[in-house]
């Protein structure tokens, strides 16, 4: 029972931020590549793409670091009460799979015709209207963004072992129930934790393989 519980926390982290760092990243990615293309390459864009890919290194106990410190009792959302929770745990995992999303959806926006954007325009689109264009017509590369950042999110360990503190029953994980027991020298019980990770990552990325591959259509 507790292994489900490990198990199903895991994938309900994972999904979760991946959730909300799509919200985020899909549109600022479509905004920054269609602003850069309209505007031209200006400083405050340069500034803003140089920002979004050194996040795409950003190490994940600095991530976890930093929820940790706006979660904290004296941290500017400590009132929340989400430290050593699930919900503190997506915070870090945003943190850390929105830079991602934003990029891959910047590099799949960019790679869109001209040819379709100008004509999404000559048809009166605007704002969202053509955003929403464009993200269609860039709908392989978008998945392909969910996809990796999903893959980011549910291999995640430094930043949810710190936000999260891998307590028994509420916020272990199946990625930092194996750095326990491998620090037991429980192999056997890591490597079978990690085969269902790989089951679980699995299956998401043939599903979302099969919505990618219906898009191609």
């Amino acid at each position: 029972m507790e292994l489900l519980q490990i198990a199903g926390l895991s994938l309900y982290l994972a999904t979760s931020s991946t959730a909300v760092a799509s919200l985020l990243g899909i549109p600022i990615g479509t905004l920054l590549a269609l602003r850069e293309e309209a505007r031209g390459k200006r400083t405050t864009l340069t500034i803003a793409k140089a920002i979004i890919f050194t996040l795409y290194g950003m190490p994940p106990v600095l991530a976890g670091l930093l929820a940790y410190l706006l979660l904290s009792k004296n941290g500017p959302l400590g009132i929340l009460g989400w430290l050593f929770t699930p919900a503190g745990m997506i915070l870090a995992q945003v943190f850390i799979v929105t830079p991602i999303i934003t990029g891959v959806t910047y590099t799949a926006v960019r790679s869109v015709g001209r040819d379709v954007k100008e004509a999404a325009r000559s048809l009166g689109a605007r704002g969202w209207p053509l955003a929403r264009t464009v993200i269609e017509e860039a709908r392989l590369g978008v998945v392909t963004a969910i996809m990796v950042g999903f893959g980011r999110a549910i291999s995640e360990v430094g930043a949810v072992l710190i936000v999260g503190g891998n307590i028994r029953g509420s916020t272990r994980v199946l990625t930092t129930a194996i750095v326990l027991e491998t620090s037991r020298g429980n192999f056997d019980e890591a490597i079978a934790l990690g085969g269902i990770l790989l089951v679980i990552g699995l299956a998401i990325f043939l599903f979302l393989y099969r919505v990618q591959q219906r898009g191609h259509r």
